[in-house]
């Protein structure tokens, strides 16, 4: 038997495990892992209680002595829990989470072994920094960096697998001279920045509000494909997709798989990482079946943004973990399948402030409908006037597989608000006033009298619009799978952070020259309009002509990373970043070098695969395929089977063609590739790699999957679509 066909009968062969639920309900699951608030109320002395919460809800700072109660309480907790190390859990700039544990065991100066976790260390470690990116931050040489705790994300133990379990306490990372080295730190920053710009325009309207929360509930897609079909895959294992594979008879056709049953088996892991989630405090309430064969969806309740994203990252990182036991591989790439849809990270943004008012949630009262009309278009236009960096902050690799195709956005920035409130703007603009009222239009009047009245909400969703509107949030649906949400929020963060203070001081001059509060107001939000509108799409963002419209309206369609990322750089860029205190000039560059860096490596990994099986894999099998089918023909002639032998003829030569074109096109994308390597422009790098080399990987792929209807079915080497994504 093949390793293919072994792959299979091990896969076929799996059952669905049997999980026992806990003894409690699911809801008192939430945050039985977590270094939570009624954990540290209970532990801490309420004067360190206090600081600490402060420094959580204000930012004040924590000082040794109070941390040094924390570590205590913490290590205390952590040990009756079964912990054996801690670790500062941190999100460097490779896309990755990054853990280095130290235990607590120590020996004292007797020698004797004791349970040992200091302020110091929970405040501070000193992880080697070296192999981490810095886009040129820092020399290789230079070792030294530092995590720093973050009280505003709770401190949580994983089970390291082997009966014990470690204390993660997220944590910023930072290099030697200062300059921030991973998503949280510039996050952190941006959401200071955002709450004092967003408090000061909420003051205009209510003098109650002191603070302002952005919120985040990010939706995240997978697929699942099993241990043994993985392993089966180098492609897969590589580079995360599948670089060849001829798409089956059935893909996605029948939108059967969207939102159907969910198979005992993918059932079983889904509630097996949900009780994991819930236990480090992860609201995960959502699960179901997505469009494509072998992908699915799960999403959590709103957070803060920070806390989200630790969320996220630490949720996929636990999908993988409990995958394992259940046999599964969870891919997040963004396109690991050709002819199917790819998955997205869709970021659901608001604003909630202190006393509970959600600012892009519309009302019937003028003044409260005035100040949500404030915010929605300052949102619009901090997006129309940063569209390319917003752009360049979902740019990846993988990404740039899924965007313009048919399930994901296109690389064009555009923002849906919906037929309601486009009414609305309108109306704001020729007669500065707006109304909204709620009657029988919004609901819906089915003529069935069993089914209650269906409420229809302000405004419709469109899947196709990369910035959307969907009643009271803004969802970004650009985001791609694999990627950490920091990267897109701390653009977002800033740049409505920047328009909010732009807003907030063209109001103060309007005041200060004795115009009249809500006339100003409504006076610069017409102009808002007016210069955003058109960014503003409600059609199919698909389509051949939104790409000509967009042209035709001096919109940006950046489809190449190499190119979307130079918005890093950009002067207006550097200038905003720098004004709104989130990220340096230096900074910024890094960025831009590593986001080109992980760019060229990605490429050039998915080269090397698709040269390695092209002409290791297939083209070894083909020839001893076409050995056989010769040996066939030749009998067949030796018998004077002369027409019977000419279809078998003809299948050789057919396979003698893409053999050919194959073998060509691997040596003209290999020697691509060593051109690119030498070139010492990481620009340039990243373009030729982009451009030239991956120019090849369709074309090759095209005449690989040919051969894959040629070849015999047990002979061909790698396991096919219809195996891998329809096996559950």
């Amino acid at each position: 038997m093949t390793f293919r066909s072994n792959a299979y009968e091990t896969a076929l062969s799996r059952v669905a495990p049997v999980l026992t639920p806990p003894n409690e309900k699911v809801s008192d699951l939430y945050g039985s892992h977590i270094f939570s608030d009624e954990v540290m109320r209970a532990l801490l002395s309420t004067e360190a209680y206090t600081k600490v919460s402060n420094a959580i809800k204000s930012g004040s700072t924590i000082d040794r002595e109070v941390a040094e109660e924390v570590s205590a309480a913490m290590r205390s907790w952590a040990i009756s829990k079964g912990a054996t190390h801690y670790t500062h859990w941190f999100q460097p700039l490779n896309g990755t989470t990054a853990e280095k544990h130290d235990s607590f065991f120590d020996l004292n100066s007797e020698g004797k072994a004791v349970e040992k976790f200091k302020g110091s260390a929970l405040v501070q470690q000193e992880p080697d920094a070296s192999s981490f990116p810095s886009g040129g931050l820092r020399a290789t040489f230079e070792a030294r960096g530092y995590t720093g705790w973050d009280p505003s994300s709770p401190a949580f133990l994983m089970d390291n697998g082997a009966g014990g379990k470690t204390l993660c306490i997220p944590s910023v990372f930072i290099s030697y001279t200062g300059e921030a080295l991973d998503f949280k730190a510039p996050l952190l920053r941006s959401l200071v920045v955002l709450d004092k710009a967003a408090t000061a325009v909420c003051q205009l309207f209510n003098r109650e509000v002191d603070k302002v929360t952005p919120t985040l509930g990010i939706e995240q897609e997978y697929f699942l494909v099993d241990k043994a079909l993985y392993y089966s895959r180098p492609d897969l294992l590589m580079s995360g997709r599948t670089v060849f594979g001829h798409s089956p008879a059935r893909g996605q056709q029948l939108d059967d798989h969207y939102f159907g049953s969910i198979s005992p088996r993918v059932n079983a892991f889904m509630v097996d990482f949900e009780f994991e989630a819930l236990k480090l405090g992860i609201p995960v309430r959502t699960r179901h079946n997505e469009v494509a064969p072998g992908q699915f969806e799960c999403a959590p309740t709103f957070e803060e943004v920070n806390l989200a994203i630790d969320h996220n990252a630490l949720l996929m990182d636990l999908m993988q973990k409990v995958g394992e036991r259940h046999s599964f591989q969870v891919l997040f790439h963004e396109k690991p399948f050709a002819g199917i849809n790819g998955s997205g990270k869709h970021n659901n943004w608001s604003l909630s402030t202190n006393n509970g008012i959600n600012l892009l949630a519309p009302t019937t009262k003028p003044k409260e409908n005035l100040r949500f009309l404030t915010f929605l278009l300052t949102v619009v236009k901090a997006v129309h006037d940063h569209a390319d960096l917003l752009r360049a902050s979902i740019a990846s690799a993988s990404n740039e597989h899924r965007l313009g195709a048919n399930e994901a956005p296109p690389s064009i920035m555009s923002v849906f608000l919906g037929g309601e409130l486009t009414n609305m703007l309108e109306e704001l603009v020729s007669k500065g006033e707006v109304t909204v009222e709620k009657g029988e239009n919004f609901y819906y009047k089915l003529g069935i009298s069993r089914i209650p009245n269906l409420q229809r909400d302000n405004t419709d969703r469109n899947r196709t619009s990369p910035f959307c509107f969907t009643g009271n949030k803004f969802e970004y649906r650009a985001v791609g799978s694999s990627q950490n949400s920091a990267s897109a929020m701390i653009v977002l963060n800033s740049i409505v952070a920047h328009q909010l203070m732009d807003f907030k001081k063209e109001m103060d001059e309007r005041l200060a020259n004795g115009e009249e509060k809500k006339s100003a107001n409504v006076a610069i939000l017409k102009r808002y309009y007016t210069e955003s509108k058109k960014i503003l799409f409600e059609g199919n963002g698909y389509s051949d002509e939104w790409i000509a419209l967009a042209a035709e309206r001096g919109l940006s369609n950046i489809s190449a990373t190499y190119d979307a990322v130079h918005a890093y750089i950009e002067e207006p860029t550097i200038q905003m970043f720098q004004r709104v205190n989130v990220l340096t000039s230096r900074e910024l560059h890094a960025r831009y070098e590593i986001e080109l860096e992980n760019y060229v490596k990605k490429l050039q990994i998915e080269s090397r695969v698709i040269g390695d099986l092209a002409l290791n894999h297939i083209v070894s099998t083909v020839v001893k395929y076409q050995f056989k089918l010769a040996q066939t023909a030749r009998a067949l002639t030796d018998l004077e089977m002369i027409e019977e032998a000419e279809p078998i003829k003809e299948i050789i030569r057919d396979i003698s063609k893409h053999v050919v074109v194959i073998k060509r096109l691997v040596k003209e994308m290999t020697d691509a590739r060593k051109q690119a390597n030498v070139l010492e422009d990481i620009y340039e790098k990243a373009k030729a790699y982009g451009s030239d080399v991956k120019g090849y990987f369709d074309e090759i792929r095209y005449h690989v999957d040919k051969l894959e209807l040629l070849i015999d079915d047990e002979d061909w080497p790698l396991a096919k679509y219809r195996e891998i994504l329809f096996l559950e």
